[in-house]
Order: C-alpha cells, then structure tokens, then sequence
C-alpha cells in the first residue's frame, strides 16, 4: 500500500534542506519499508515522498522523532482525493491574523478582559455561545464605527490565504467561510478573498450603537459541523473530497467531520485531536497536503 508523506516548512524561512529530508528518508528505511526520493513541490519549502509498506502509525512516530527540534510540518496521508473539492475555513486566527471581537473590545477600553474569555473559550474552557454574549455584553454603548475601524485598521488576511482560497477555486473547489464572528468581517474577509459563501453572526446595533446583543441562533460548533455536511451533500460530494482548517475548540466537530481536517497555529486541545497540523508554516501548506506545485499556485 503507497502512502505519501508531506513535508512543508515556512515560505517565509525555507527550512526544508535535502539534509532534512535525508534523515527523514533514512529514519523510515527498514525492513520491507520502501521510500522514495523526494519530490520537490517547492524547493526548501516542500516535498512529497512516496511511502510503501510502512503503517501511518510508524511513519508519523518516526517523522516527529526526526523533526522534533525543526520548524516543518508533516503529514502522512493516502494517494486517493488529494485535491478537495470544498474547503470550509474558520476566519479569526485562520483567514485573518486577529481575533475581530477582542479588536473591537480595544477600541471599549476593555481588550485584556475580552481577550482572556475569548482565549479560555478557544481552548474548550467555556461554552461558546456563553463566552460570545458575555464578550459582545461589554460591547454595549460602543459606537458602530468602530467596525469600520477594526477592518480598515487592525484586520490584515493570514499569510498564504489569498493563495489558498483562489488556487482552490481554480480548481473548481467551492470554498466557504464559516465562523462564530459577525457577518459585518465575514462578508468583507470572503470578498477580499473571493470565497465562495460566508456565515456568522449578526451584531446587533440600533442608533449608530452596539447594544450588548447578538442574533439567534448563534453560529457556533454544532453550526460549522452543519455548515460542512451540508455544502457536502448540496454539491454531492463525497467525504474524501472535503477539507477544514481552524484554530479554536469551535472548529473541533467541523475539523474531525471532515476528510483533511487541518488544525492551524491551533489550541492544545484542537492540535491533538486534528487529522492534520500546521505549527510552522503558513496557509500554503494546505496546497502542498493536496499535492499543488508552487508554480501551480494562483
């Protein structure tokens, strides 16, 4: 049985030297086990090596054994629909570099006090949807420019999102932004990336004001699970087709539903228990899990 293996470092400092990738070939090599030389997808940033007759169990021990003190991220996967046809994607901390609502709670005097609810939420210490109204409450009397702020002044796309999304939708990929956010950033972020759809919550304003409100139902975890599964069956898809990427304890049903569920830059409790991992790199290496070149990207 051939699996492949995929090792991808940051764009932004190659890491991925044919040094490496030696002692990564050389820790797999026993036995019956077969490896292939490594071909390159991007040199010094990523490389696909065909496996045979070794477990993903033994491949991946032997892969973080072998990379433990560097900065590249692995994956072991089959040979069979690599490239996905949908990609459902978390936005804060995944499509963009910040987390909307503690920004906004910045501009309220009241950013350290948010910040701690909304990482203790993200790392399945409390009830979404109770951390959300608690955060948005504090909100309450902030004037409604303060979006507009927050996009134009503290929002910038994650490194590799643009590349990700418009490679992905190239290739006849549907790809939808789904997120326990306020629709005001998911329509813009999905616009700025050209994403197929967008979802999240509604923030309630009244008189040019934020009023301490969000609307029901809340999109939180059960919703980006449903999100997934039900984009899956309206395209007729199969699982193996579909991809997630997120970072917080949120994303953990929509990540695990799907066939590459990617945890990025993730929480403890999210990287644990993810099919896949991006610690280092940028969100590129989503295109090279799905065995895109560089020279393929858009």
């Amino acid at each position: 049985m051939k699996t492949i293996l995929t090792l991808v470092s940051n764009p932004a400092t190659p890491a991925l030297t044919p040094e490496v990738v030696r002692k990564v070939r050389a820790a797999l090599e026993s036995g019956d086990a077969r490896v292939s030389p490594p071909d390159w997808l991007a040199p010094q940033i990523a490389c696909d090596i065909t496996l045979r007759n070794i477990s993903d169990h033994k491949a991946n021990t032997a892969v973080r054994e072998v990379l433990k003190n560097s900065p590249i991220d692995a994956l072991v996967q089959g040979r069979e629909h690599r490239r996905k046809a949908l990609l459902v994607a978390d936005m804060d901390s995944t499509l963009i570099t910040v987390e909307c609502l503690d920004e906004l709670a910045d501009f309220a005097g009241k950013k350290a006090e948010v910040s701690k609810i909304t990482e203790r939420a993200m790392r399945g210490g409390m009830d979404f949807e109770d951390a959300l109204r608690t955060r948005v409450a504090m909100l309450s009397g902030l004037e409604s420019d303060m979006l507009e702020r927050v996009w134009t002044e503290r929002i910038q796309l994650m490194p590799g999102a643009k590349a990700l999304v418009a490679t992905m939708a190239a290739h006849n990929a549907v790809t939808i932004l789904v997120s326990g956010g306020f629709t005001y950033f998911t329509e813009r972020v999905a616009d700025a990336l050209g994403m197929t759809e967008h979802r999240g919550n509604e923030l309630i304003l009244n008189d040019g004001k934020i009023t301490g409100e969000v609307g029901t139902p809340i999109l939180g975890r059960t919703t980006k699970k449903a999100t997934l599964e039900g984009a899956r069956k309206r395209l007729g898809l199969t699982r193996a087709q579909t991809m997630a990427v997120g970072d917080g304890a949120n994303d953990l049903d929509m990540l695990k539903d799907a066939s590459l569920g990617v945890a990025y830059h993730a929480k403890p409790i999210v990287a644990e228990a993810a099919r896949a991992r991006v610690d280092h790199g940028d969100l590129t290496a989503l295109l090279y899990f799905q065995g895109y070149r560089q020279s393929e990207f858009s």
